[in-house]
């Protein structure tokens, strides 16, 4: 894992620093009066390049639609990401009722009828879904949009 991750990464970053400089910047004297020498040049990537790049890439990640887009795609074309998410959204929902019912019952409180409807409405909206969805069908993906709306 840190071969892929790590090492690969810094040797595709000197291969590209290398390869730049040496068959596009010294062929041309414009770049070459720029960057005199190798050591210049990635002093000024590491400087300027990298900085710039972090913010493009941040920008990217929280600032852009675009991001957004590939998380949106990524819950389409994989069907078990967006089940583990309709998963927890369905155990929230379950954790939060059964919570306000657990507090009403150390307070020696009466759990109204209406309660009790709304667990048994729950339980059975949750039961129909999950009897009916399957990882071909998209239901999943039905029931996130569904949440957002609501």
């Amino acid at each position: 894992m840190g071969w892929s991750t790590y090492f690969a990464f810094i040797f595709a970053a000197i291969n590209t620093l290398t390869v730049t400089y040496y068959l596009a910047i010294e062929n041309y004297p414009v770049l070459k009066s720029i960057f005199p020498s190798f050591e210049i040049y990635i002093i000024v990537v590491v400087f300027v390049g990298l900085p710039l790049l972090t913010l493009i890439g941040y920008a990217h990640f929280k600032r852009t639609q675009a991001r957004r887009s590939e998380v949106d795609i990524a819950y389409e074309t994989n069907p078990y990401q967006a089940r583990t998410l309709v998963n927890t959204e369905i155990v929230l929902k379950l954790n939060l009722k059964l919570t306000d019912i657990i507090i009403k019952i150390s307070k020696n409180e009466k759990i109204p009828d209406e309660d009790y409807e709304e667990i048994k409405k729950l339980q059975e909206t949750l039961t129909d879904f999950i009897d009916t969805r399957s990882f071909k069908n998209k239901n999943d993906l039905e029931f996130l949009h569904k949440s957002d709306k609501e």
